[in-house]
Protein backbone atom coordinates (compact mmCIF):
# COMPACT_ATOMS: atom_id res chain seq x y z
CA UNK A 1 0.00 0.00 0.00
CA UNK A 2 1.01 3.62 -0.42
CA UNK A 3 1.77 5.92 2.49
CA UNK A 4 1.08 9.47 1.26
CA UNK A 5 3.38 12.31 2.31
CA UNK A 6 2.77 16.01 2.79
CA UNK A 7 -0.85 17.02 2.35
CA UNK A 8 -1.69 14.16 0.00
CA UNK A 9 -4.60 11.72 0.01
CA UNK A 10 -4.77 8.38 -1.84
CA UNK A 11 -8.09 7.63 -3.55
CA UNK A 12 -9.49 4.54 -5.19
CA UNK A 13 -11.43 6.05 -8.08
CA UNK A 14 -15.00 4.90 -8.55
CA UNK A 15 -15.56 3.95 -12.18
CA UNK A 16 -18.81 5.26 -13.57
CA UNK A 17 -21.16 2.54 -14.83
CA UNK A 18 -21.00 2.16 -18.59
CA UNK A 19 -24.17 3.52 -20.14
CA UNK A 20 -25.28 3.68 -23.71
CA UNK A 21 -28.08 5.57 -25.35
CA UNK A 22 -29.89 3.65 -28.03
CA UNK A 23 -27.21 0.96 -28.08
CA UNK A 24 -24.36 3.35 -28.98
CA UNK A 25 -21.23 2.75 -26.92
CA UNK A 26 -18.84 5.62 -26.19
CA UNK A 27 -15.14 5.04 -26.87
CA UNK A 28 -12.96 4.84 -23.75
CA UNK A 29 -10.89 7.89 -24.72
CA UNK A 30 -14.06 9.99 -25.17
CA UNK A 31 -15.45 9.24 -21.72
CA UNK A 32 -15.27 11.77 -18.92
CA UNK A 33 -12.83 11.03 -16.11
CA UNK A 34 -14.64 9.91 -12.92
CA UNK A 35 -14.81 12.64 -10.30
CA UNK A 36 -15.49 10.59 -7.18
CA UNK A 37 -13.39 8.18 -5.17
CA UNK A 38 -13.01 6.43 -1.87
CA UNK A 39 -10.23 7.54 0.50
CA UNK A 40 -7.81 4.65 1.17
CA UNK A 41 -4.96 6.56 2.86
CA UNK A 42 -4.36 10.02 4.33
CA UNK A 43 -0.95 11.51 5.14
CA UNK A 44 -0.15 11.87 8.82
CA UNK A 45 1.57 15.26 8.68
CA UNK A 46 0.55 18.16 6.44
CA UNK A 47 3.53 20.45 5.83
CA UNK A 48 6.66 20.57 7.91
CA UNK A 49 6.41 19.13 11.40
CA UNK A 50 3.10 20.76 12.32
CA UNK A 51 0.18 18.41 12.83
CA UNK A 52 -2.87 19.67 10.96
CA UNK A 53 -6.44 18.41 11.22
CA UNK A 54 -7.60 16.49 8.16
CA UNK A 55 -10.92 17.15 6.44
CA UNK A 56 -11.19 13.53 5.23
CA UNK A 57 -10.61 10.10 6.70
CA UNK A 58 -10.15 6.59 5.32
CA UNK A 59 -13.43 5.26 3.96
CA UNK A 60 -14.92 8.65 3.00
CA UNK A 61 -16.47 8.98 -0.45
CA UNK A 62 -15.21 12.27 -1.91
CA UNK A 63 -15.53 14.43 -5.00
CA UNK A 64 -12.35 15.90 -6.49
CA UNK A 65 -11.28 18.37 -9.18
CA UNK A 66 -11.39 17.12 -12.75
CA UNK A 67 -7.66 17.35 -13.50
CA UNK A 68 -6.37 16.62 -10.00
CA UNK A 69 -3.74 14.16 -8.97
CA UNK A 70 -1.43 11.52 -10.33
CA UNK A 71 -2.51 7.98 -11.17
CA UNK A 72 -0.36 5.14 -9.91
CA UNK A 73 -0.77 1.35 -9.96
CA UNK A 74 0.11 -0.81 -6.96
CA UNK A 75 -0.43 -4.58 -7.03
CA UNK A 76 -2.71 -4.24 -10.07
CA UNK A 77 -4.98 -1.62 -8.51
CA UNK A 78 -5.10 1.96 -9.82
CA UNK A 79 -5.02 4.77 -7.29
CA UNK A 80 -5.18 8.54 -7.60
CA UNK A 81 -2.90 10.59 -5.33
CA UNK A 82 -4.27 14.11 -4.83
CA UNK A 83 -3.52 17.10 -2.63
CA UNK A 84 -6.11 17.54 0.08
CA UNK A 85 -6.99 20.95 -1.40
CA UNK A 86 -8.07 19.21 -4.65
CA UNK A 87 -10.89 17.43 -2.82
CA UNK A 88 -14.01 19.55 -3.19
CA UNK A 89 -16.27 17.72 -0.77
CA UNK A 90 -17.25 14.61 1.15
CA UNK A 91 -20.31 12.79 -0.19
CA UNK A 92 -22.73 11.51 2.48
Amino acid sequence: MIKPLGDRVVLEVKEEPEASVGGILIANNAKEKPLTGSVVAVSEVAVGDMEAPKAVKVGDLVAFDKYAGSTITVDGTDYLVVHEKDIVGVID
